[in-house]
């Protein structure tokens, strides 16, 4: 497996990736200065090697390299995880430590589901999307592409979160979420729009 990404976040990549026995080959970053992470060789222009995990936190990110580079992607999921077998993964994404991923669920291509999530039956996340650590999405819910749901954030069933939204830490979302807006609190409140440049 190849990481288009030399960050934090690959870090934890490659440790999935170990616990599932897959080697990562090599790393490509647009950071010129960069010539190895983690031990690894870093190279700066992606010649075709696959397949790749963008190994970069940042949604927005994710998707301009994603629109860049053609290929086969990989997808990492640690053993701890709990993944029902009616659930559905896109490529490229990347399933951390102790997250639980119930049935009939559908997780979008390229998306981050981070340290102990709970995604609960029902639930589609859109492409590019990141669910932090402990958040909890109930049944059915839905989040749009590009969203970023904050560290122990609950979302309560059925509620729709729009695109490239920001939902604050600890966030209590008990109303529908329009796109592209920073909310927060308890409960969550819209408190600005966002410049988002897709």
């Amino acid at each position: 497996m190849y990481l288009y990404g030399a960050s934090g976040h690959a870090m934890v990549v490659i440790d999935i990736l170990k616990m599932m026995g897959i080697s990562v080959a090599g790393f490509f970053d647009d950071d010129m200065t960069l010539t190895s992470h983690c031990g690894i060789e870093v190279r700066h222009h992606w010649s075709g090697e696959a397949p790749v995990i963008i190994s970069v936190g940042d949604n927005m990110n994710r998707k301009k390299i994603a629109n860049r580079i053609r290929c086969e992607y990989g997808t990492a999921i640690h053993p701890s995880a709990i993944v029902s077998p009616t659930a559905s993964l896109g490529c490229g994404s990347v399933v951390m430590p102790g997250s639980i991923i119930n049935t009939y669920v559908n997780i979008g291509e390229h998306c981050i589901i981070n340290t102990g999530a709970s995604i609960d039956h029902g639930c589609s996340i859109g492409d590019f999307a990141h669910i932090s650590p402990h958040a909890t999405l109930c049944g059915n819910v839905e989040i749009g592409e590009g969203t970023w749901i904050g560290a122990g954030s609950v979302i309560i069933p059925g509620i729709k979160v729009g695109r490239w939204c920001t939902i604050g830490a600890g966030s209590i979302v008990t109303r529908d979420i329009p796109d592209g807006v920073l909310a927060y609190g308890n409960p969550c409140k819209i408190h600005r729009k966002l410049d988002i440049k897709l």
